[in-house]
């Protein structure tokens, strides 16, 4: 699917009284699901240890 036929297929999921800025909202939202996906894909992740042992120490200051 292309971006323009996500982005459509996302817009019609939406309540027909839905508001502009819940438009945008769901635009953004699918947008960084998208930049997610590519930082995955593109291997820009952190392990998910390495996040929980950032997290603690984090937390016990």
């Amino acid at each position: 699917m292309s971006t323009k036929e996500i982005a459509l297929d996302s817009i019609k999921g939406l309540p027909e009284d839905a508001t502009w800025e819940e438009i945008e909202e769901r635009i953004h939202f699918m947008a960084a699901i998208e930049r997610g996906r590519r930082d995955i894909r593109e291997g820009k992740v952190v392990p998910h240890e390495e996040v929980k042992e950032s997290l603690k120490a984090w937390l016990t200051r």
